[in-house]
């Protein structure tokens, strides 16, 4: 076994791990759906972007012209969702959460604006989804957001089970390219053939 011993007294890292696997690269669920996403967009599958934030910038630091640094800034309004975009002609909204819970999935991550936002969506005839990543079981669901929604609040529980996710979210295969393969859910879920 080949170790790196720093200076400073912390652990050894371990260089002869062998059994990596693809869930282990420490890879975010955030940085696997931005790079679906990239995928998606190079091969003209769909147009689907990661929001920004919308913030206002109160005072930026200029060394110099080129180096200008933003040095306080606060949100401006709570963020709906995560995505949007288009997909088969169809707007697609959903947000994306990640969990190491291995017994549920914490209510108090989804946000009551987020709910509004996905809740319009449906109105105006959108599609709208959570993906939801359960890293201890190195799984990641997509499940319908009124679904997900009515269970939220129908559950008096301060999470909603692992379990519900297993019987009514569908399992995202993970792979190379894309990473996550989210949109043959999305294919199974909105758009089943006749």
């Amino acid at each position: 076994m080949s170790t790196i011993k720093y200076p400073t007294a912390i652990s050894p890292v371990n260089l002869s791990q062998s059994s990596t696997t693809y869930s282990q690269r420490g890879m975010s669920l955030e940085s696997d759906i931005n790079d679906s996403n990239k995928y998606y967009r190079a091969c003209d599958i769909a147009l689907i972007y990661k929001k920004p934030t919308p913030i206002q910038v109160v005072r930026v630091d200029y060394p110099a012209r080129n180096k200008a640094k933003i040095v306080e800034a606060y949100y401006k309004t709570p963020s709906t969702t995560d995505y949007n975009g288009v997909y088969r002609g169809c707007y697609i909204d959903f947000e994306a959460k990640e969990t190491k819970n291995k017994t549920g999935f914490p209510k108090m991550m989804i946000h009551d604006h987020q709910i509004e936002h996905l809740e319009k969506v449906k109105l105006h005839k959108g599609i709208g989804f959570f993906i939801i990543r359960f890293s201890y079981y190195h799984q990641t669901f997509l499940v319908d957001a009124p679904l997900l929604i009515k269970e939220y609040h129908q559950t008096t529980k301060s999470f909603i089970p692992y379990k519900w996710f297993l019987e009514n979210g569908q399992l995202i295969k993970e792979g190379l390219r894309p990473r996550l393969a989210y949109l043959k859910e999305v294919d199974a879920k909105y758009f089943k053939e006749d």
